[in-house]
């Protein structure tokens, strides 16, 4: 079992296809090692991207990560592993620059 559960939940708003009903919203139950309310916020706050922008791809990628890392001995993701860790690692980077660069403009 994960360190943290979470339910999902996907409805469609609606857009250039077809009206809000045409989908019925998605939901399923993942598990993630990190906080990942705790990551959005700090990316977020790094103000990156804008705040809907930022959550999206947050999850996206911590979700992703944490199949990838059940699955870390697939081939269809174990080729993929070592250019995630460097994107991870810059995405990182980013966010610690873009809270440094928040806390600087705030004192």
């Amino acid at each position: 079992m994960s360190a943290h559960n979470y339910r999902v939940t996907l409805e469609y708003l609606g857009g250039k296809h077809a009206a809000s009903d045409l989908h019925k919203p998605v939901q399923f139950e993942a598990g993630n090692h990190d906080d990942l309310f705790n990551i959005i916020q700090r990316v977020q706050t790094a103000q990156l991207t804008d705040a809907d922008t930022a959550a999206a791809l947050t999850l996206g990628m911590k979700l992703f990560g944490e199949v990838m890392l059940k699955h870390r001995k697939d081939p269809l993701f174990e080729k993929l592993q070592p250019a995630y860790r460097e994107f991870i690692g810059a995405f990182k980077e980013r966010i610690t620059a873009g809270q440094e660069g928040q806390a600087q403009a705030l004192a």
